[in-house]
């Protein structure tokens, strides 16, 4: 929750793990399939059905879920994002939904990565979502005032980083994750998550918290060489730089959801032939990408599902490229930033109740297959038209053509594929590519056209 709004944390468990070496970072999720859907506060008996009746079908590797502590009460989003203990008892679902759900989506072929809030507490006092009682800096059988960072103060200087780390995010009470026992306590709920079957860790706000504190956590795991995957989000010439993290593992890429939205809106998308290392990122290997996130869909700073094709057609770029590990984020109309999800995360049906379900969105859902399939393959076969028109190639595996032109487009591409029949994903209609790897094909405005070895019938 790196941008405004607070994160979820959770239940201290006892048992200090015991230190283990460090083995081998998990960069890029590992696996065969590294599309991770983002089903934002949805609840956990409906990330379940999705796991079967979605996600499984469609070749996703992993499914991402919101925060899964206890945490403040409130109807807004960013309550998920105030823990105020570890207790798997926010308002998606107690501990027996949560691990349900891991084995349904384990069952499916689906892996799951826990959003996990473990810079900061909550701010105020009250009750929890599980019947805790809270004030901000004691949550009684978790942390007391001694658990906290000494700076008290919002952070406000991004080109100081003792500021950044150990002063407040929008008021969070801040753990000080130099400390043992903070160190042991946040441990023992990811190793409890562990436990539970949990294959990755989203690690929000990872830029307040000194990678070093991080390397130490992780240590800790039963699992430490386990899927993570850390937000640090990119800021000129600030003091914390997301390089720094690597070491722990993935790192989210945000200038990458930031340009996207320049290019498609703006300039052209011929500019995209070198995106990523081209582009300044970080390799590609350690990076994980996204078109937009909960926190950047409501601050401005990316494309989201309002903004129509631009929004589709960056997906199915995303998809497409061989740069990074892609997110689809997956939640819910809103006018009100705010807002938190319809009926309490109850997903009854895509495309109902304010769902968007942008992860199965057929030109979306479609180029997971396509992103599977073209695994390892660089890219080949670049063409544009110096504007909005672009086409590649991933060696002899895959080709897709994007129009983001005003009017349609036909053309002879040159490919690497084999000669014979394919399904065009995007549309379900069938193209042929000829013995000198050479396809013909009309694109409309703002559409698409994807290739791949292997599908051959629609």
């Amino acid at each position: 929750m790196a941008s405004s709004r607070p994160l979820s944390g959770a239940l201290a468990l006892a048992a200090a793990a015991a230190v283990m070496a460090p083995t081998a970072v998990s960069a890029a999720p590992p696996g065969t399939k590294d599309v991770t859907a983002v089903l934002f506060e949805w609840n956990f008996a409906s990330v379940a059905k999705e796991c079967t009746n979605t996600l499984g079908p469609a070749g996703y590797g992993y499914v991402q879920v919101s925060p899964p502590a206890e945490h403040i009460q409130g109807s807004q989003w960013w309550t998920s994002y105030q823990p105020v203990s570890y207790k798997i008892a926010g308002r998606l679902g107690d501990r027996a939904a949560f691990q349900s759900m891991v084995n349904t989506c384990h069952a499916a072929g689906v892996k799951v990565v826990v959003d996990t809030v473990v810079n900061h507490m909550s701010a105020g006092s009250g009750t929890g979502t599980g019947g805790s009682s809270y004030t901000k800096y004691a949550y009684p059988g978790v942390y007391s005032s001694y658990d906290f960072d000494d700076c008290t103060s919002q952070i406000s200087n991004y080109a100081d980083r003792w500021n950044v780390q150990h002063c407040e995010l929008v008021g969070l009470a801040d753990l000080d994750t130099g400390e043992e026992y903070v160190r042991k306590t946040v441990a023992g709920y990811m190793n409890d998550l562990l436990t539970l079957g949990v294959d990755g860790f989203r690690i929000d706000a990872a830029k307040h918290i000194d990678t070093a504190d991080l390397a130490n956590i992780k240590s800790r795991l039963t699992n430490p060489g386990v899927y993570w995957k850390q937000e640090v989000i990119y800021g000129s010439g600030e003091a914390v730089q997301p390089t720094e993290y690597t070491g722990n593992g993935d790192v989210q890429e945000f200038r990458y959801a930031y340009d996207l939205k320049r290019v498609f809106n703006n300039e052209n998308l011929a500019y995209l032939k070198n995106y990523g290392e081209g582009w300044g990122y970080l390799n590609s290997s350690v990076a994980g990408v996204f078109v937009d996130n909960h926190d950047t869909e409501r601050n401005g700073s990316t494309l989201t599902y309002k903004d129509g094709a631009n929004y589709t057609l960056a997906n199915v770029f995303m998809l497409a490229y061989p740069y990074g590990a892609p997110d689809i984020n997956s939640g819910y109309e809103w006018s009100d930033a705010d807002a938190g999800p319809p009926a309490g995360g109850a997903v009854s049906a895509c495309w109902q109740n304010g769902w968007k379900c942008q992860h199965a969105w057929p030109e979306i859902l479609r180029m997971v297959g396509f992103r599977n399939a073209t695994r390892g393959a660089a890219m080949t076969d670049w063409w544009d038209n110096g504007g909005d028109a672009i086409a590649f190639g991933r060696g002899g595996k895959g080709y897709v053509a994007i129009n983001h032109e005003s009017g349609s487009l036909t053309r002879t591409y040159q490919t690497s594929l084999a000669a014979g029949t394919y399904c065009n994903v995007q549309n379900n209609t069938t193209v042929t590519v000829n013995g000198s790897g050479q396809l013909t094909a009309t694109l409309a405005a703002d559409t698409a056209l994807a290739v791949y070895a292997g599908k051959s019938s629609c």
